[in-house]
């Protein structure tokens, strides 16, 4: 079944070799020769000041780039967040840029406690995929992969987005050509697949 997809590429560096813009690339190709249609966000590219009080994200408009940017966002049925890990966590810029995207109106309404609360983003399912220098199963094992469950549960599941999906790209700086290539395929066939 055809599905509609949008891919978030939130590595902050704009330059056309970051292995995430690769993998984004080779998820977008998979899924168009799946049948799917693609929409991709790049928000290195976007311009968008970072949010600094509650009532900037409460009753500020959003700007032009993040309008269009909630438009993809609600147009797909599946959404792809690739970014690496810097810090432990996504980038600043990623986190902004979900910041103000994800905004009250948006992505949820009303109060939690209270009983007009909506996760307005419901029926959508993602896939989250991190590059990092360290081995994977280290993140995930030692560290707990903690700054990516925040994501799915914090931010995600939070809006209504399940289920979350995840691919864990470990030792990116030490990966060679046959390394990144089977990155690549399995992209590919995941976007095919639109999972």
């Amino acid at each position: 079944m055809q599905k509609r997809i949008t891919i978030i590429q939130g590595h902050p560096d704009q330059s056309p070799d970051r292995f995430c813009r690769a993998l984004a690339g080779a998820y977008a190709k998979g899924a168009e020769a799946g049948g799917h249609k693609v929409r991709r966000i790049e928000v290195a590219e976007l311009d968008f000041p970072l949010l600094r009080t509650q009532s900037e994200w409460h009753d500020r408009t959003a700007p032009e780039a993040i309008l269009l940017a909630q438009d993809d966002i609600a147009w797909a049925e599946h959404l792809v967040f690739v970014y690496p890990l810097w810090l432990g966590a996504m980038p600043a810029l990623l986190k902004g840029f979900l910041e103000q995207a994800l905004r009250p109106g948006f992505a949820i309404s009303g109060e939690v406690a209270g009983t007009d609360w909506q996760q307005r983003l419901k029926g959508r399912s993602a896939r989250v995929v991190v590059t990092m220098g360290m081995p994977a199963l280290v993140y995930r094992w030692y560290f707990g992969a903690y700054s990516l469950k925040s994501f799915e549960r914090n931010i995600l599941k939070f809006c209504g987005i399940k289920p979350v999906r995840e691919s864990l790209v470990g030792m990116v700086a030490a990966k060679d050509g046959k390394g990144r290539g089977a990155w690549l395929a399995k992209m590919e066939t995941l976007g095919a697949r639109a999972i």
